[in-house]
């Protein structure tokens, strides 16, 4: 029976990676290294510089794959994300392919695979001959933390997790993943919000402070920052101020 194992490689730094991770590597015959485009080669760097430094298996061996797009276009997001997940539903198969009968294969999750990631819920729609491995992983939401030097809890108080588009009131200290639409701007001006960018690479940026007095400057610096690499990871907690 192959052995799918589904690895998280933390947000950027290779020394993220927990001693698990690094044997589960070596145990793969095949690693797998998503393409997502020249704008995003960075990514794909990260994984080949990871499996330079931390795979001593000769009998292993990284296979590269294009990962189809999203149709962004589609008004009904859950059906275009559906559609998009098919996809790679069908890529994944055709890699596993190349996995020998009782060998394994790995596929490097930025962050963790567990924490918005959908890595798992696709490899979920393959055949269930499998084996499956999870193996966790760094999360940007650690990383921001310990970029601020502050902890992500308060005593006794919840923590929501969200993405921008469904933001709305900020009710409990919340952490935003996924805002490609910046809806930090249209929320509490009084609230205190821990931003950043490339969290855990050398590109690390962070802003805090209280929204309405680091607001414009998130965007702006959000903007210039994208224009520069061709793509933006962001993460940010918004609070309440005591």
């Amino acid at each position: 029976m192959k052995t799918i194992l589904i690895v998280g490689i933390g947000t950027g730094n290779p020394e993220h990676l927990t001693v698990q991770a690094i044997n589960a590597l070596n145990r793969a015959d095949v690693l797998f290294i998503p393409d997502k485009g020249e704008s995003k080669a960075d990514l794909a760097d990260l994984r080949r510089d990871i499996i330079a430094r931390y795979v001593t298996n000769p009998a292993s061996r990284s296979v590269e794959y294009t990962v189809p797009k999203r149709d962004t276009a589609n008004p009904d997001y859950g059906a275009g994300v559906d559609d998009w997940h098919a996809a790679l539903a069908e890529r994944f198969a055709a890699l596993l392919e190349g996995v020998p009968g009782d060998g394994a294969g790995a596929f490097l999750v930025w962050g963790d695979p567990g924490l918005y990631d959908s890595t798992i819920r696709i490899v979920d729609r393959l055949r269930t001959d499998h084996a499956v491995e999870i193996i966790p992983g760094i999360t940007s939401i650690q990383a921001l933390t310990a970029a601020h030097c502050i902890a992500l809890n308060r005593i006794g108080e919840p923590v929501h997790i969200t993405t921008g588009r469904r933001l709305g009131t900020v009710a409990d200290d919340t952490v935003v993943m996924l805002d490609g639409q910046t809806a930090f701007t249209s929320t509490d001006p009084d609230l205190d919000i821990f931003w950043g960018a490339y969290l855990g690479t050398p590109d690390e940026i962070t802003i805090a402070g209280r929204l309405g007095d680091v607001r414009d400057e998130i965007v702006e610096t959000r903007k210039t920052a994208r224009e520069r690499h061709g793509w933006i990871m962001d993460t940010y907690l918004l609070r309440k101020r005591s």
